[in-house]
């Protein structure tokens, strides 16, 4: 296996295994599990506001979503005129594109690539790396750069589509993609690669490279003889189209639950 496969397997697994463990743990922590179950109730219970919904924003203002050292949201911003209707087009198109590839053998035919297809994930990415790369310049919310599956069986199920940005995006610019006051795009930060020699501890349950290691600054990572990287890939952002609430299309919590995109 060629080290960029090696390091797509291991940063994936780290990051499945994060989650689970994060899951895992949550049920030895009652504080910590209370915590999150009154941040998603806020958040359920919120009445819609539009198509797109800026309860979403409404539901997470005072609370405080960690999302550990290795990734980065961006802020929330105060609903300003036109923000709804600018997110309820960005919806509308994805809709209409997801209506196309429910059927995941359109989207093969269509340039749209399986992400580490023989790897147990909780979403899988069908990517399309040119309309990632016209991306970087243009935001058409008609061509997403990835179209989110989950596999149930032998079988796709379509559930939402990915737009992404440049890494050096700044935050007025994703701004003017999806206002800031309905969604909140992400990004995978402070990475440190292992040496060659220490690859293996990039897995599980004591990482200390990777996604989930323990390790989250160049300092660190400088001491250790890896390679810091402050920020891989671009920003991303998930909508999931055929939900009806504005919490759910744009919900946060269901970005952070997946795999590496």
């Amino acid at each position: 296996m060629v080290r960029f496969e090696w390091l797509a397997v291991a940063l994936l697994g780290s990051s499945l295994w994060a989650q689970n463990s994060s899951r895992s743990n949550s049920q030895n922590a009652p504080h910590a599990s209370a915590v999150a179950s009154e941040q998603m109730s806020d958040m359920h219970d919120m009445p819609a506001a539009g198509e797109g919904g800026n309860s979403a924003m409404q539901a997470m203002e005072g609370h405080h979503m960690d999302m550990g050292p290795h990734m980065k949201l961006t802020s929330l911003r105060p609903l300003q005129p036109g923000d709804q209707e600018k997110a309820d087009q960005v919806v509308a198109a994805a809709r209409t594109v997801a209506a196309k590839y429910q059927d995941y053998k359109v989207a093969l035919a269509d340039g749209y690539k399986i992400f580490l297809p023989n790897l147990p994930q909780k979403q899988y990415h069908f990517t399309n790396y040119w309309n990632g790369f016209l991306a970087g310049n243009r935001f058409d919310p008609n061509r997403p750069t990835s179209l989110l599956y989950e596999k149930i069986g032998e079988d796709y199920k379509l559930i939402g589509v990915m737009y992404t940005a440049k890494k050096d995006a700044s935050e007025d610019e994703l701004n003017s993609r999806i206002p800031l006051s309905i969604a909140q795009w992400h990004a995978h930060v402070n990475l440190c690669l292992p040496p060659r020699e220490r690859q293996r501890e990039a897995i599980p349950p004591n990482a200390k490279f990777g996604l989930a290691g323990s390790i989250f600054s160049k300092e660190q990572c400088d001491q250790a003889g890896g390679k810091f990287l402050p920020q891989i890939f671009g920003w991303m952002v998930h909508v999931y189209p055929f939900e009806q609430k504005g919490q759910d299309i744009w919900a946060v919590e269901r970005q952070m639950d997946h795999s590496m995109e």
